[in-house]
Parts: C-alpha cells; sequence; structure tokens
C-alpha cells in the first residue's frame, strides 16, 4: 500500500459498506427465523400429497436452509469489512501520527508511487549533512513508517484474499462459512498453504513430526470451507494421490509406516473429511481438481506398478459428504473402468485384488480391515453418506441389452422362457451379477466390507437420508427414483432370496430399508387389483390409497415378492428387528390416524372403526408373522440361546430411537402428515405408538434375559401370543384417546385379527389360500 494512499484515505464509502452489510445480516436473521418457524414448520406439519410431497417440501426445506446460509456468509463478510475497515483507520492513525513526530524532529516524509523517502527538513545546500547527522532518527522514522504501510497492505489484501475466497465457494446460492472475524478466516487460508506444503513433499522425506502436524491440522481445520478447498487445491489431485500412495506403502518411508501406523487411520479420517468439504466448493480451482481426480482414475500412482487412481481416491471417499455431481461423474467414470477391466463384467477383475494385476500389495484402507484394493469397496461407502448421489448411480445403466459384448442373459417373461440378453443398471450389477474381489481379515475369515457398503449405500439410496441414520421430519418423502430402485431391491430377491440370506451381513440395512417401505408394502398385501379391464384404477383400490396414506412416490409391489422379502429379512436378528419394530409402530400410527374423529371425511376410508381396525391389525399380524416364519428357520429346530439374539436386536431399537431421534423407524417419511406426527417421532406418552412400543421394548428385554432355550417353533408360538396382546394395547390405547369407538371392542378385535393375519402368513408362505388357520 503506498503512502500517499493510507494518508489521504477517505473511508466514507467503506463506512457505508459496513453499515449496508450490518443492515443485511439484521434482515436476514428475520427472515431465517422466518424461514425456520414459519416456512419449514409449515412444510413439515402440512399434509402433502404427490409431486408436492417430493417436490415442494424439498425446495422448501433447501430453501429455508439457504436463508441460513446466506445470513451466515452475510455475517462473515460483515465482520470481515469491518475488521479491515477498523484497522485501516487505526493505521491511518498510526501513519499520521508518524509523519507528525517526524516534523517535530525536522524530518520530512515523501511519498512517490512505490515507495516513500525520509529526509530532514532543511534547504537542499544543507540537507547531505543534516542527513548524515540525523541518520539514526531518520532509518527509525523509515522503519516505523514501512512496518505501519506493511501491516495496512497485509490487512488490505488478507481481507481481499478472504472475500474472493468465500464469493467464489459457491456459484449459485450461498456457502456456509461462518467466521467470528478477518483473522480466523485468514488463519484458515494461512494454515491451508503450510499444511500443503508439508503434504507436497516427496513422502519418502516427510518427518515424524511433519506427519503428525499435518494430521493435527487436517483434524481442526477439515470442516473448514476456505481451508478445504485451499489446501486441496494448493496441494493439486496428483499430489494428493501420491502422498496417501506413499504413506501407505511401508517401503516408501519406513520410519513414518512404523512409527505412526497406528495413526493412519486417523489420517485417511481427517483427509478424507477435508477433501470432501473442499468438494462442496464451486471455485474455479475446485473445479479442475474433481475433473483431474477423474482423470487420473485408470492411471498409476506412485511407479508404474502402483495402485491406480480410483483405488487410492476411493479409500478417501470413506468418510465425509462429498458433492454429489462429482460422486455421479467419478461413478460413472469408475463404472466404466470396471466394464473395460472385466469385458462388462464376463470375468473377474485381477487390476482390483489384493496383489492384482499390477503385483501391488499395500493396504491403502486403514479403516477397518479390507485392504482397500477395490475401489467399488470405497467409493459405495461414500455414496452411502450421500443419498441423492446414491440414488442416481445405482439407476444409472450399467451395460445394454444392445451391447454386443453384453455377457447377461435372463429368462423372459414368455411362455416359452427364451433367454436373451438384457440390460443391468448398476444396482442389478452389483447387487446379482459382480464378481466381487476376495480378501481374508486377520484370522482367515472371508472379509465382505465390499457387499456389506453396497448395502450401507442403498439404504442412503432408497431412503434419502444417509445409512446408520434415522430420518427425520426434515426428509423429504419417497421420490420416484428411490422407489423404483426399492422396486428392483424386492423383485430381485424375490426371484433369489439367496442374493440376501447367502449375505446376512447385509440384512441389517435391508431391514431399515424395508421398515421405510411399510406403507408401500401394506398396500400390496391387500391383493386389491389397481385397476379394472379398462384400465381405470378401482374403488376397492382407492379405499386402500385411504387405508395405508402415502405422500410422495409409491413403490408398486407384488404380495409373493413382499412375503418372500420379509421371509429372508426375518433370518437376520438385526433386519427381523427393524421391520418388526417398523411395523408395529406403523400400526399405531395407523390406529391414531383412522380413529381420529376429526379425520376429514374425504380421507377416511370407512365409518366402521371396527372394521378398520381388523384391516390394520390384520395386515400387521402377517408382518410379523412372515418375519417369525424367516426367524423359525434361522433359529433351526433345535433348542439354542439363537432367540436372545432376535430379542437383543429388539431391544437395541430402543435405543437407537430413545430420545425423539428422527420419526422412530422412518414410516413418517411417506406417511401422511398430520399435527400429531411431530409428537410421535418422540414416542409422545399416551399414543397408541407409544404404547405399542413400550409393549414391544419391554416383551423383548424380557425375553432376552430368560434362561429357557428355545426351538424355531417355540419363537414362532410366541410370536403370535405377543403380536396379538401388542395390537390389543395398540388399540385400546388408540379407542381411549379418540372415543371413536368402544375401548374393550377395539382390543378384541385388533386382538383377533391379529392372530389371523399372524396365521395367514403361514398359508401364504407354504403357497396356501389368505384365511387359513389350519396350517398347524
Amino acid at each position: 500500500m503506498d503512502l500517499d494512499a493510507l494518508r489521504t484515505a477517505d473511508f466514507s464509502l467503506l463506512d457505508d459498506a459496513v453499515e449496508d452489510w450490518s443492515t443485511m445480516v439484521g434482515d436476514l436473521e428475520t427472515l431465517m427465523d422466518a424461514a425456520e418457524k414459519g416456512l419449514r414448520g409449515a412444510a413439515n406439519s402440512a399434509n402433502w400429497a404427490g409431486y408436492n410431497a417430493t417436490v415442494s417440501k424439498e425446495f422448501i426445506g433447501k430453501t429455508s436452509g439457504e436463508f441460513s446460509d446466506a445470513h451466515s456468509q452475510a455475517a462473515s463478510i460483515y465482520k470481515i469489512l469491518r475488521d479491515t475497515r477498523d484497522e485501516l483507520k487505526k493505521y491511518k492513525g498510526q501513519l499520521n501520527d508518524a509523519i507528525e513526530r517526524g516534523r517535530q524532529q525536522h524530518l520530512t516524509v515523501i511519498g512517490y508511487e512505490g515507495g516513500f523517502t525520509v529526509t530532514t527538513n532543511v534547504p537542499p545546500e544543507g540537507r547531505a549533512k543534516q542527513d548524515h547527522d540525523k541518520k539514526g532518527e531518520i532509518t527509525a522514522l523509515r522503519d516505523d513508517i514501512q512496518k505501519i504501510l506493511d501491516q495496512a497492505t497485509e490487512s488490505d489484501s488478507s481481507a481481499g484474499k478472504v472475500l474472493s475466497a468465500i464469493a467464489d465457494q459457491s456459484k449459485l446460492g450461498f456457502s456456509d462459512v461462518d467466521y467470528a472475524d478477518r483473522d480466523e478466516a485468514a488463519d484458515a487460508l494461512k494454515k491451508a498453504d503450510e499444511l500443503a506444503k508439508i503434504a507436497k513433499k516427496d513422502p519418502a522425506d516427510l518427518t515424524i513430526a511433519e506427519f503428525d502436524r499435518l494430521n493435527a491440522g487436517l483434524k481442526e481445520y477439515g470442516n473448514d470451507p476456505l481451508f478445504a478447498e485451499r489446501f486441496a487445491t494448493d496441494l493439486g489431485p496428483r499430489k494428493t494421490l501420491e502422498f496417501w500412495t506413499g504413506v501407505t506403502n511401508r517401503y516408501t518411508n519406513s520410519d513414518v509406516f512404523r512409527d505412526r501406523l497406528d495413526e493412519l487411520d486417523d489420517m485417511q479420517r481427517n483427509l478424507g473429511l477435508t477433501l470432501a468439504t473442499a468438494s462442496q466448493s464451486d471455485s474455479a480451482s475446485m473445479t479442475e481438481w474433481k475433473n483431474n481426480v477423474i482423470e487420473l482414475g485408470e492411471k498409476r500412482i506412485g511407479s508404474p506398478t502402483g495402485p491406480m487412481g480410483f483405488q487410492v481416491m476411493s479409500n478417501l471417499m470413506r468418510v465425509g459428504d462429498y458433492d454429489d455431481a462429482f460422486l455421479n461423474r467419478y461413478g460413472t467414470a469408475l463404472m466404466a473402468a470396471e466394464r473395460a477391466l472385466t469385458d462388462n463384467g464376463s470375468r473377474p477383475n485381477l487390476a482390483w485384488r489384493h496383489g492384482g494385476a499390477a503385483g501391488t500389495t499395500q493396504d491403502l484402507n486403514r479403516i477397518g480391515e479390507d485392504s482397500g484394493a477395490d475401489p467399488l469397496t470405497g467409493f459405495l461407502k461414500g455414496l452411502s453418506n450421500s443419498p441423492d448421489a446414491a440414488t442416481q448411480f445405482f439407476n444409472q445403466e450399467y451395460v445394454s441389452k444392445d451391447d454386443p459384448n453384453n455377457p447377461f442373459e435372463r429368462d423372459s417373461d414368455d411362455e416359452n422362457t427364451y433367454k436373451g440378453k438384457v440390460t443391468l443398471s448398476n444396482f442389478q450389477y452389483l447387487f446379482e451379477e459382480r464378481d466381487w474381489p476376495e480378501e481374508m481379515d486377520s484370522h482367515g475369515e472371508a472379509l465382505h466390507t465390499g457387499q456389506n457398503n453396497l448395502a450401507l449405500a442403498l439404504e442412503a439410496a432408497t431412503t434419502g437420508h444417509p445409512a446408520g441414520e434415522l430420518p427425520t421430519v426434515d426428509t423429504p418423502a419417497h421420490n420416484r427414483d428411490q422407489t423404483r430402485l426399492f422396486e428392483s431391491l424386492v423383485s430381485s430377491i424375490s426371484d433369489d432370496p439367496g442374493r440376501l440370506t447367502d449375505h446376512g451381513y447385509m440384512s441389517d440395512s435391508v431391514g431399515q430399508i424395508t421398515s421405510e417401505y411399510l406403507p408401500d408394502m401394506n398396500r400390496a398385501m391387500t391383493d386389491v387389483p389397481r385397476v379394472d379391464s379398462d384400465g381405470k384404477e378401482t374403488d376397492k383400490w382407492r379405499d386402500v390409497e385411504k387405508l395405508y396414506p402415502i405422500t410422495g412416490s409409491e413403490a408398486e409391489l407384488h404380495h409373493n415378492d413382499v412375503t418372500k422379502l420379509l421371509f429372508a429379512v426375518g433370518r437376520d436378528p438385526e433386519g427381523y428387528a427393524a421391520v418388526e419394530v417398523g411395523q408395529k409402530a406403523y400400526m399405531g400410527k395407523l390406529l391414531d390416524y383412522h380413529l381420529d374423529p376429526g379425520l376429514p371425511g374425504s380421507e377416511r376410508v370407512s365409518d366402521d372403526h371396527k372394521l378398520v381396525i381388523e384391516q390394520i391389525a390384520s395386515r400387521s399380524g402377517e408382518v410379523s408373522g412372515t418375519l417369525n416364519l424367516g426367524a423359525r428357520e434361522a433359529i433351526g429346530s433345535d433348542a439354542s440361546d439363537k432367540d436372545k439374539d432376535y430379542e437383543h436386536s429388539v431391544a437395541q431399537r430402543k435405543n437407537w430411537i430413545s430420545g425423539g431421534v428422527g420419526t422412530v423407524v422412518g414410516v413418517g417419511t411417506s406417511f401422511v402428515a398430520t399435527p400429531w406426527v411431530g409428537a410421535l417421532a418422540g414416542g409422545a406418552a399416551g399414543t397408541a405408538t407409544s404404547v405399542i412400543l413400550e409393549s414391544v421394548f419391554q416383551d423383548a428385554e424380557g425375553h432376552a434375559l430368560e434362561d429357557a432355550q428355545k426351538t424355531g417353533g417355540q419363537f414362532w408360538a410366541d410370536g403370535q401370543v405377543r403380536n396379538q396382546s401388542i395390537a390389543e394395547d395398540g388399540a385400546r390405547a388408540a379407542a381411549a384417546k379418540h372415543q371413536s369407538v368402544d375401548v374393550g371392542d377395539a382390543g378384541m378385535t385388533a386382538r383377533e385379527a391379529a392372530k389371523q393375519g399372524y396365521l395367514n402368513a403361514q398359508a401364504i408362505v407354504n403357497g396356501g389360500a389368505p384365511g387359513s388357520n389350519t396350517a398347524f
């Protein structure tokens, strides 16, 4: 900064800007509060249907979030401008004070473009001697002024860098930056430059102290948007991949590898989270970084025999929420590489095996036991954190039936069962056809991390929320892409139940998915035709839609497929627990919904409340009965403690949903919204859902503590009694609350209907007719 520019600076425009931004922050805070409490609150309690349930509600939720981001960004900009203005005013005052001190010492400060000079204030003919005599004072004043100008320059330039970085974060909308002051933002950029310089080093030359400094810095700043973008772009895509390849190779830097082996998992998490944060930036540099990472996917990293770029980067995707567009483009390129290396899936992929085609045996993954050689394992884990990207990925085409090199043939539906080539989606290829690389754990047991991560990614893709979490009131209802994927999953398991039962480690995720599609499944289990011979919707189907209301898109399923899915899920304790608890909670919601006298007539399926109770309890009984048949088969005919695994899993669900987290079990995202939905999310006392869940968990906890061993048949028989009792409790609670039907009649009706539904499950599974109670 030039001396005269600071000495004569007019800050009136900057004052106006600070004032304007202060006003904007206040206005945005008002809008943010209104959007959160009014717009978003109304959206979450409104009765959405059809297109509005999947689009309008989600749009309102995102718009509400944009107000919050806008407020944070505006507040950060205001603080940066305010701090910079105040500092520049301070430096202007210090500069003028210094010049005045010089004048009193008979010294003159003369500014010019690019610099300034200090000299004595005497006629030219005597100036040389006076300058010599006052050399000490001149030098001291010059240094003081230079220091002031340097500080002013740093204040001005750092503000410019920070403001530019904030503006570059998002092309559309607002970024979620939030800084207390200008220095905090500037320090983030400075720290990013320092740590990127360390990571750029040849991994062979990295010291233990530098490793520790880098690891600690990424942990501290990894969630900071400005830091993450600057670090990633400073480091660059190739250096990013070379760094992780180097530090995970025992031969590259034996000192760091040996002494920091136990910290490599933290480094993987911290680096992955930083890159995930960086990927959300729309800056030109970050866009180039993402493009180049994809281009490096099929190239060897570190050496001609090193891992491929996809193998390295996918392991850094296991944590964090990466940008959806980046994940989609990355996934498309990765599957293209998969097709090329497997001849469209007709032969095993040697390149992805540990110690594969290139001979590399290093473990690129340090989170868990798998080596990280298969890039799909890490990528799928990344998708499990990014639901929208996961949905799009699984619905994409893997290979077309018209591709002459398509190796996949299926039986057609015609009477001749002609085998022909079929188009496969990414879901179908990965779930049904892929030859997954084999790996063993430290005990010599087979690892299935890739397929387990596949299940987690499917959980995110079908439910709309990250895997391992419960949906919240902000989770939009299912859209058509999600329901179409769920339809494919149900159909696939129905065609070959072994796709799930032979891979029990996937059942917890599939169970959670199933629990979030219970309204759709209950509709399918009615066996009511949707349309008549003329293709018109039947009155009976309209009644089914009222009985099992759904917001958003419906998954159109077949009863037989649903039965096979439930039976397969029931063979795993965790999958069983997710659906069993979910169905019971769903029964409670339906009872509260339909027995409420305030339900509008247009939404009421019947004025005969006993008939409605009968339908709800019977269907719930069938779900439980089918699940218990699966559990009966898994437990076996010999008395054992296997039933305890089921009871423990049911009891464990209580810990997961306690405290009002989410919408209990997920049906709230597709169940019609009413004023009490939010209360039910926390299991509010007095609702049928709260009474039912209390009974479910109390019963499971009691059975889990019993000493007696059980056969599968005893578990099935106990389940019938339990199912009847719980249905009765729920119906009585709903009737008592709404006073719309006699409490005793409600309980008796629910009990008998639940029993019949439970017994129906046996007949249906065995191919018998619903209504039979002679299965035993």
